[in-house]
């Protein structure tokens, strides 16, 4: 197919790239051997007994190396064998590193989670990739506690977050937060400790025959349903979005020195997988580890520090960042490169951004069943605001017919995006049902409505039916509402996005009591606290009488929030001199 969107792209960048058909894994052990006492990643936290001072630690990729091939090995007397699924539960930290790759060398599969979720989601994930092994933060541990009688696992290591602080901030660490703070806790018989588990292994190379087209991770999602599954991830597709990553990036690598990546975005998350970790593997950068975006002076601190060029973020961090109070007390003019993704990037948060850091800030586009990158706008050339860019290299994108979804139509007119390239995965765990109406002939149906201009120029009309955006991260409005039903009063219950100039969206539940109840708003938002992730809960509740539904009564959530949009402006309508009621 014609690819008019490659004489934009910037100088340097190749259409199309080589892959090698190696594992993911290969290029740590590649940057370990070439570079050995470069940092691999940076880790700490601001302290506010020493004035807000910044103290970390760096682990050098032959550390990095030899750390992973331990716990690899002490995986493998565990029993974990290729095709196996290990959990991830574990924030930004190196032991995040450390358990990814071990699990990748001995042709496992990751299966990483939210570490903001409650039990229930947590047991859920770990029951659907059928779980035996989990990797846990000391503070997460009494949540795989209440969920390991439900589930498979077998076995359980648990990390405490200071293990790879400097020697100071974990004293301090231990003194003063430890505790207080749910870190510090005895183990379960049989459930280990990492640094014991480290400390039982040799340092040598597992030998695994692991391919390319084998699984590497579970990743879940949505997808274009909003039923909750898991996008199956191969290393070839891990290698190359990576890839295609540093490609886009050329222009903004200093060749002569090495690479720092502000690593703020979520490794468990797609994004920060590809645009973080496994760039910065390939790249041999260090990764600036921030374990809570939410802490904007640890943010601010570590790029003024570390100087890092490469930023990925999603537009309520950018929006965090340019309304700090103290932001010139900051050096933020080491940053070169950003790429904003997970929600529409706003024009004056670009601008101001841009203005404020002298870094080039630009909107790309993807989904977990790409890994995620496809698009973006170039980082030098022409940035067209408002759109997504255009395709990566090796990537192709097309607009098809809503009805059929085989129809090209033409610049301007809106239908389905579907993409084809080599990180589109291979299909979602364990069905097929799905994967078929997900992947036809080679190309991947979003479900997300698009056009594009003569050049190849995107832009999302709108996003997967009814997915909610809060912070960069999606809610799926089924599984909110799901939980809203097992409250005792309510007889209907609608979810939907409602804009907020912070979050982009919040959640918004429409509520329909049994006849006879009476109950509050903070009531029910109390009793989604102990069932769902912070940005998954509602925030506002609305009561009714009645929901909107079509005539097989499916509820029309987006009718909800028309009527919401219709509200508001006759709110904000101005009043005129003379006009009768």
């Amino acid at each position: 197919m014609e690819r008019p969107w490659v004489k934009f792209y910037d100088a340097g960048v190749r259409p199309t790239l080589e892959y090698p058909a190696v594992p993911m894994h290969h290029f740590l052990e590649e940057s370990a051997s070439k570079h050995p006492d470069w940092p691999a990643t940076i880790f700490g936290a601001v302290v506010h007994q020493l004035g807000g001072r910044l103290l970390d630690a760096k682990l050098s990729y032959r550390e990095l190396d030899e750390q992973v091939n331990r716990l690899a090995n002490a995986l493998t007397a565990m029993g974990v064998r290729k095709g196996d699924r290990v959990a991830l539960y574990l924030p930004n930290c190196p032991q995040f590193v450390i358990g990814f790759f071990a699990i990748l060398k001995i042709g496992a599969i990751v299966a990483p989670n939210n570490p903001l979720y409650v039990p229930r989601e947590l047991e859920f994930q770990l029951s659907d990739a059928g779980a035996e092994t989990i990797i846990c933060l000391s503070r997460f541990y009494p949540n795989v506690r209440k969920v390991r009688a439900s589930t498979k696992l077998k076995n359980v290591i648990v990390t405490n977050v200071k293990e790879y602080f400097p020697p100071v901030l974990k004293a301090l660490f231990t003194l003063a937060v430890e505790k207080k703070e749910g870190h510090r806790v005895a183990l379960d018989p049989g459930d280990r400790w990492l640094q014991d588990v480290l400390a039982s292994a040799p340092a040598t190379k597992p030998v695994v025959d692991v391919r390319p087209e084998d699984t590497a991770v579970l990743l879940y999602t949505g997808g274009t349903t909003g039923v909750p599954k898991a996008a199956e991830i191969t290393h070839r597709n891990l290698v190359a979005n990576a890839l295609m990553a540093r490609e886009w990036m050329a222009q903004a690598i200093d060749p002569g020195k090495q690479q720092r990546i502000l690593t703020a975005l979520p490794l468990f998350h797609t994004y920060a997988m590809t645009t973080c970790l496994n760039l910065g593997m390939i790249m041999g950068a260090a990764l600036v580890l921030i374990p809570n975006p939410r802490e904007l002076e640890h943010v601010l601190k570590a790029i003024t520090r570390h100087q890092p060029a490469f930023f990925p973020g999603v537009p309520t961090l950018y929006v965090a960042i340019n309304n700090y109070p103290d932001l010139a007390n900051y050096s933020l003019d080491s940053l070169k490169a950003c790429i904003s993704g997970a929600a529409g990037l706003p024009v004056e948060v670009q601008k101001t951004f841009q203005d404020l850091t002298g870094a080039r800030l630009v909107e790309g586009y993807g989904l977990s069943e790409a890994t995620p990158v496809v698009s973006s706008n170039p980082i030098y050339g022409d940035n067209r605001i408002g759109t997504i860019g255009v395709p990566w290299p090796d990537t192709e994108c097309r607009i098809v017919d809503l009805d059929t979804g085989t129809a090209d139509l033409p610049p301007g007119e809106a239908g389905e995006l579907i993409v084809r390239g080599p990180q589109v995965m291979k299909g979602y765990w364990n069905k097929p049902e799905e994967t078929r109406l997900a992947l036809r002939d080679g190309w991947l149906y979003t479900g997300d409505i698009a056009s594009r201009d003569a050049d190849g120029y995107i832009q999302i009309v709108d996003r997967k039916k009814d997915m909610i955006i809060v912070g960069g991260f999606n809610v799926y409005p089924r599984e909110v509402e799901e939980v809203l039903f097992q409250h005792p009063k309510v007889l209907e219950a609608a979810v939907a996005g409602v804009p907020d100039p912070r979050s982009i969206e919040r959640v918004k539940a429409y509520i329909v009591l049994k006849p006879g109840q009476t109950a509050t708003a903070e009531e029910l938002i109390e009793f989604c606290r102990e069932r769902l992730t912070g940005y998954k809960r509602p925030s506002i509740v609305e009561f009714r009488d009645s929901l909107p539904k079509t005539m097989v009564g499916k509820v029309l959530r987006r009718q909800l929030v028309a009527e919401d949009a219709g509200k508001a402006a006759t709110e904000a309508a101005p009043v005129h001199a003379g006009a009768s009621a």
